[in-house]
């Protein structure tokens, strides 16, 4: 009998570790796309509604259904972000070329700057040896040119790389139909086929949605709503590539604390400084009373309640993601930092039960 059993073990184990090989060598073969799949399985989950208003619509027809969801999200999301996209790379490219030929000097900008402060700060910089500002001019046009210059270098590798993107962007759109379709169906399966208890993977599950949702609408969303704002001030106070620093914002929006006045507060500093009085207080308006205030009107409306992340932990998974993902770790970064927050809060409230 016990030989039996250690058998079965053994034949347990076997099937186990064939099962995780089978899994990392399909992760092997699918990670060069794993990119959009992510966001394939996003798109789903936040579109999803909307895939059940056109069901509801075409009741039956559930190919349909998805087309015309997905039709939907061609119209109202991606092609605008292609247009947008667009314009960013032209506006970075233009401004890197300028930086190129020495038409923009970011040090010359300085000087105007320093020139524009009152004599007792101008003399009290000269006494602490920052009066020349030499060393930070130099700085300051270094770090400018390697910005513009990061943007400049991704818009050529992207187009440089077309045929990857192309392929990539059609299977995210592919898969995004099918997770539309069956994703009611599929869910329940794979959180059956979880090795965990049925209650813990369902609330996993429903927390996973909820840091989706605040993830997604709570900042990009809402950080695409500060980064137009954004745009649509600096246009107004005649600020070049408006659209650029206007995305710059939005990316900055992700930011806990901060945020759009990283970008936002040097230019009116700027602007106030060089003698463009009106609009440097435009610019601080908007920031404080317009742009500072979407978050606070927006986020509550979208998300609905907090995710339970600490400011200081959305801004390291943040960095860190994109670092280490790109424009994909945006969302990923948080997403692990909210679930491992989960998961150890789960295994604190066993303890508690048991104890």
């Amino acid at each position: 009998m016990a030989e039996g059993s250690q058998s079965r073990a053994i034949e347990r184990g076997g099937f186990l570790l064939f099962l995780a090989l089978l899994s990392a060598a399909l992760l092997a073969i699918i990670w060069p796309f794993v990119a959009p799949l992510m966001w394939a399985t996003l798109a789903a989950i936040m579109f999803q509604p909307l895939y059940q208003r056109m069901l509801a619509w075409r009741k039956g027809h559930e190919n349909q259904a998805a087309l015309l969801a997905l039709l939907v999200i061609t119209i109202a999301v991606i092609i605008p972000a292609v247009i947008i996209g667009s314009m960013v790379v032209d506006e970075a490219v233009g401004v890197f070329d300028a930086f190129r030929e020495g038409r923009i000097d970011v040090s010359g900008w300085l000087d105007q700057i320093i020139g524009a402060l009152p004599e007792a700060v101008r003399d009290r910089l000269a006494e602490t040896g920052w009066g020349t500002m030499a060393g930070l001019r130099e700085k300051a046009q270094m770090f400018a040119e390697e910005s513009v210059g990061v943007i400049a270098s991704q818009a050529v590798a992207i187009g440089g790389g077309v045929l990857g993107w192309v392929l990539a962007f059609g299977i995210g759109l592919y898969v995004t139909y099918f997770l539309l379709r069956d994703g009611k169906i599929l869910a329940p399966k794979i959180l059956a086929a979880l090795p965990m208890e049925s209650g813990l993977t369902n609330r996993m599950a429903e927390r996973f949605l909820n840091i989706v949702r605040a993830t997604v609408k709570g900042s990009i969303v809402v950080g695409l709503v500060q980064g137009a704002l954004g745009t649509i001030t600096f246009w107004i106070v005649g600020i070049p590539s408006a659209i650029l620093f206007g995305v710059i914002m939005a990316i900055c929006s992700l930011l806990p604390a901060l945020g759009p006045a990283l970008v936002w507060a040097p230019a009116a500093i700027y602007l106030l400084a060089v003698g463009e009085i009106w609009q440097g207080v435009v610019v601080i308006v908007s920031g404080v009373a317009v742009i500072g205030m979407a978050d606070n009107v927006l986020r509550p409306i979208l998300v609905g309640r907090d995710t339970g992340i600490p400011d200081w932990l959305i801004l390291v998974t943040t960095l860190g993601g994109i670092a280490a993902l790109g424009v994909s770790g945006i969302v990923l970064g948080p997403l692990v930092a909210g679930l491992f927050i989960a998961a150890w809060k789960e295994l604190a409230d066993q303890r508690e039960v048991k104890a």
